[in-house]
């Protein structure tokens, strides 16, 4: 049996739903926290990692949302199999980097995801479907307390948790949810957003966290501040802030349809064109294609039932899922038309987008207002 084999097959990850799941994508909450008297694992020596890793694996394993969960040592991983467990946002890229001393811990449902011995000897996180930061916040804090009983953590009096960077001290929580955004961005009030979301003390990041770019429309906003809040009025500022978001992407996506229903189509369309017709492709051209392509189906240009198929693709067609479909190690020239390949394949059932609308130029767009 193949390494991460334990995973559940993207088509399962992409068919869970939640509230307002057509613009939010997943809701996360992540906490960090170190063993008492161990040094951070990017000062420990290697004999000291293993002891930390020694004491949590077993520790985490045998909570009980973990049970029929699995774990890997991340000196067990190839290069590409990490890459995947990135690409599913289960570890960062920082832990991808980790070798001996470093291992992942898994839900059986990879809602729960466990990093030992990154930044901080521990990094574990919920990321649920939809909008559900607060639902997020109380499994992991249910995760965190069952824990705390079973190793000592460190913790101050005066400072909270104590975590290898100062910007996670306090309760080294990181609340952020993960939204697609084409309605914004086609309407140039992106830019907007983010400054007002700034202001208000969060941080507006890209597909993969801090440093990486929006592609495909996709932002993550999350919280900067860890130190002086409690948990739940971080939790519960995103969660009205991302309400806020949700709305003014709903009204993007109405103007853009009402008042240029013909240039959202072309885009579209296009999108349609290139994706189901290339011979070669590069990962972050069909990021930002199938982006378009969800914005169809959710304006009804596409049918609901593409969604799915739609999101599937966001992850089958990512560099190291491609890699894994095919025997040998592939240049990124080849990846680029092995993708091509299954983007044709896949979206041969899938029917030029809003025909019947282009068919009436002087048809009224329904109102496809979320609620």
């Amino acid at each position: 049996m193949r390494r991460l084999d334990f995973l559940k097959s993207p088509d399962a990850y992409t068919r869970r739903i939640g509230p307002l799941d057509k613009i939010v994508l997943t809701s996360r909450v992540r906490l960090a926290r170190n063993l008492e008297s161990f040094p951070f694992p990017g000062h420990a020596k290697k004999a000291e990692r293993a002891k930390a890793l020694e004491i949590l694996l077993p520790a985490v394993s045998a909570l009980e949302l973990m049970k029929g969960g699995a774990n890997e040592g991340m000196g067990k991983l190839t290069a590409m199999e990490k890459q995947i467990l990135v690409e599913r946002h289960l570890i960062s890229r920082e832990h991808a980097a980790r070798g001996v001393g470093s291992a992942v811990v898994l839900s059986e449902d990879e809602v729960v995801s466990v990093m030992i011995n990154e930044e901080d000897h521990l990094r574990m996180q919920v990321i649920l479907p939809g909008l559900q930061v607060r639902e997020a916040w109380a499994r992991i804090d249910g995760f965190d307390s069952e824990l705390e009983h079973a190793v000592p953590y460190a913790f101050s009096s005066k400072y909270g948790f104590l975590t290898a960077c100062p910007t996670n001290l306090g309760t080294g929580i990181r609340v952020s949810a993960m939204l697609h955004l084409p309605g914004l961005v086609l309407a140039e009030h992106i830019n907007q957003v983010i400054t007002s979301v700034n202001k208000l003390g969060l941080a507006v990041r890209g597909l993969y966290g801090e440093g990486t770019e929006a592609l495909g429309n996709v932002f993550q906003v999350s919280n900067q501040m860890t130190l002086g809040e409690s948990e739940e009025e971080i939790v519960e500022k995103l969660n009205k802030v991302v309400l806020q978001i949700v709305e003014n992407e709903e009204n993007a996506r109405q103007k853009v349809l009402e008042t240029n229903p013909k240039i959202l189509l072309n885009h579209i369309g296009r999108a349609y064109g290139i994706l189901a017709h290339a011979h070669s492709i590069s990962s972050k051209e069909t990021k930002n294609l199938l982006s378009l392509l969800r914005l169809g189906v959710d304006l009804g240009l596409l049918p609901a039932d593409h969604r799915a198929l739609v999101d599937e693709l966001f992850i089958v067609t990512e560099p190291a899922h491609i890699q894994r479909r095919s025997e040998g190690k592939k240049s990124a020239e080849e990846r680029d038309v092995l993708r091509a390949d299954l983007l044709r394949e896949r979206l041969a059932v899938v029917d030029r987008p809003g025909e019947k609308f282009a068919a009436d130029e002087d048809a009224s767009p329904p109102d496809r207002r979320e609620n």
